[in-house]
């Protein structure tokens, strides 16, 4: 297959396209949420697992996740077919993810505890395996749909948009499906609960691939068959990359301590019962704001936004350190003004790391989007882990007792840890996040060498000026 596309071919996507590529991320949400906050329990209280081997199992399968993230993303990095590289994987891998989930979601109910624990062990696998397999080469085929610096910011606030978006109701789901057909809360009403979602989501997943699919059509690249170890070395070699990935992923761990501990804070500190309210506040004002936060990035940069963002998002946080009981609404306000920045988190890097993977096409001549996203998948997943495991141990060591009035020792720990550890892993990636070197003109000078380089000229470096390449690299 012939590398056909070039910085000729149309650079504004049309907001129904947007709106196509957007979609799976707003279907794929499921996976998050219902899967790692309520699936546990209900296997836990509802199948009958030990909650030890499900704890076992889920961190199982967070290993395997970043071990096959890099795999599929080289995988799709290597595909050559008449329909791309990326469209494949999304197509075949959203009926599997959705029959993976229908079958995790409506286990048997004649399952005894080892027969359910291997239902639950081989299909937790399944689901995540092919949510990989979609994911990797969907968020791969974003920084190819458009090579143009702002319209980049534009589809990704979209995707972003929609990602929060489905979050949102995939967190809602579970009460309103029982809300909407009447369900009790014993056992048959759980797995009732539970059948409703699968037959929702399972349809509404694979609907969503298939028009992103349909709509989207891939710039056909010569596939990247460059070797294991050389292209991670390329990839480590990629200084903007580095700075951009050491940002995301410090104040990604900061980020996923509030989103673990949010409903231990609000209850034992705050002392209030409004934790739902809370995030639906939240939620609501990233994806509100997350226009405004594009507009902005295409007058002052992409970088000089994000970093924005994050300093509205610490600077607002920090104060949640010094509440207590009964400040449910000075808060509510501080959660207002952190969830401005909040959309803009998502989407900005994402939209910086597409004009990083052009970096290094110019340096190495071959597109290795997968690979990139494969290794980006792992930073963000590893982030969660650490998030999540530092601050439930943290607890722990501190006393906490579940459903009990806490010492002062878990109070001030939880204040710690949900708003002032954040806020400083928050500040720690802005600064980091400073050295990042790629404006809108720079980058206009990497598509220029890129160019330059197809053609068989001479291309230098605009981050190296002395670094210069001759001629296409050899494919």
């Amino acid at each position: 297959m012939n590398t056909v596309s070039s910085d000729s071919s149309e650079a504004r996507v049309s907001f129904g396209k947007k709106i196509a590529y957007g979609a799976p991320a707003f279907a794929l949400a499921v996976v998050g949420i219902p899967v790692y906050v309520y699936i546990p329990k209900f296997y836990t209280d509802v199948v009958g697992i030990p909650v030890a081997v499900v704890g076992v199992l889920l961190f199982g399968v967070r290993i395997f996740d970043a071990l096959t993230d890099p795999l599929i993303g080289l995988l799709s990095d290597r595909t050559r077919t008449r329909f791309g590289r990326r469209r494949p994987y999304i197509a075949v891998g959203s009926v599997f993810v959705a029959a993976a989930l229908v079958l995790l979601f409506v286990p048997p109910e004649s399952l005894g505890a080892d027969a359910a624990a291997a239902w639950f062990g081989v299909f937790i696998f399944v689901l995540f395996f092919f949510w990989t397999v979609v994911v990797v080469p969907f968020e791969s085929m974003g920084p190819e749909i458009s090579l143009d610096y702002n319209e980049r910011t534009a589809l990704f606030g979209v995707r972003d948009g929609l990602l929060i978006a489905g979050t949102l109701a995939a967190a809602s789901s579970p009460a309103l499906v029982q809300a909407v057909f009447g369900l009790s809360d014993d056992p048959a009403g759980e797995r009732a609960k539970f059948f409703w979602i699968s037959v929702l989501y399972a349809p509404l997943l694979i609907g969503a691939c298939l028009w992103c699919v349909l709509q989207i059509r891939e710039r056909f690249y010569t596939p990247s068959f460059r070797g294991v170890f050389s292209g991670f070395r390329d990839v480590w070699q990629n200084r903007p990359f580095v700075i951009l990935l050491a940002a995301y992923t410090i104040a990604a761990v900061g980020s996923n301590l509030p989103a673990t501990l949010i409903l231990y804070y609000v209850e034992y500190v705050l002392q209030s019962d409004a934790a739902d309210f809370f995030l639906l506040l939240y939620f609501v004002t990233g994806i509100v704001f997350l226009p405004a936060w594009v507009w902005l990035s295409a007058r002052i940069g992409k970088k000089k936004a994000w970093i924005g963002s994050m300093a509205i998002n610490t600077g607002a946080f920090t104060g949640v350190f010094f509440l207590g009981p009964g400040d449910a609404m000075p808060y509510g306000v501080l959660v207002f003004l952190s969830g401005i920045g909040f959309g803009a988190t998502l989407a900005l890097p994402s939209a910086i790391q597409a004009d990083v993977i052009d970096y290094d096409e110019l340096r190495t001549g071959h597109r290795q989007e997968g690979r990139y996203i494969g290794l980006w998948s792992i930073a963000k997943k590893a982030a969660a882990a650490v998030g999540v495991g530092a601050g439930l141990l943290f607890l722990g060591v501190a006393g906490y007792t579940p459903n009990a009035v806490q010492n002062d020792s878990v109070v001030f720990t939880l204040r710690v840890l949900y708003a002032l550890v954040p806020s400083v892993c928050n500040l720690i990636g802005l600064v980091v996040a400073l050295g990042y070197p790629i404006s809108a003109t720079v980058h206009e000078e990497i598509r220029q060498g890129i160019r330059s380089r197809k053609e068989g000229n001479t291309a230098c470096d605009p981050l190296y000026p002395k670094r210069c390449f001759v001629g296409p690299a050899a494919m």
